[in-house]
């Protein structure tokens, strides 16, 4: 995976699904934000150092994310990691579940490079990832690129859908 995520040509973008990933090197800093405390995310520089530099050289990296409303802790949790990663060249957006629902955006993840290269990622209930499958047929890979385009339509820009969950609070 890494291999594509550091070769691809212009663009990738990854629809996640997800309410959760059971991700061992984020727990730390989950358990920090929902006491309160600050961090400094040594678990992701690694992801955004890649994104800028995808980006210094001209490719770009966008994201979905499907999420249900209210969010979860977890979810919660990563619309504040995304500021960084918006700020390092990212473009990550939220779509509320209902909405991608609406919408006909399936309820699998994937990662699709450059229009033409799809990954399907396989989790298991309890939200352990079970690894990747490279999907070849070019029907699929055409799916997905529509799915992208539908989600990417109704999908709001990081920043001001975290200015709509702060609003929802008052």
């Amino acid at each position: 995976m890494w291999d594509l995520l550091n070769s691809f040509e212009h663009t990738a973008f990854r629809l996640e699904v997800r309410d959760r990933y059971d991700e061992s090197d984020e727990a730390g800093s989950l358990a920090k934000f929902l006491a309160g405390e600050p961090d400094d995310l040594p678990w992701m520089q690694e992801w955004l150092d890649l994104v800028r530099e995808a980006r210094e050289g001209g490719r770009s990296f966008s994201r979905v994310r499907v999420v249900t409303v209210p969010l979860t802790d977890y979810s919660r949790f990563g619309l504040w990691c995304a500021q960084f990663t918006n700020e390092a060249g990212e473009d990550i957006r939220y779509l509320a579940r209902d909405q991608a629902d609406v919408a006909g955006v399936p309820k699998h993840d994937y990662w699709l490079f450059d229009s033409t290269t799809l990954v399907r990622m396989d989790f298991d209930d309890a939200d352990g990832f079970l690894g990747t499958e490279l999907i070849t047929d070019p029907s699929q890979v055409v799916k997905h690129n529509y799915w992208r385009d539908a989600a990417w339509h109704h999908a709001v820009r990081r920043d001001d859908f975290a200015g709509q969950q702060h609003r929802g609070r008052d």
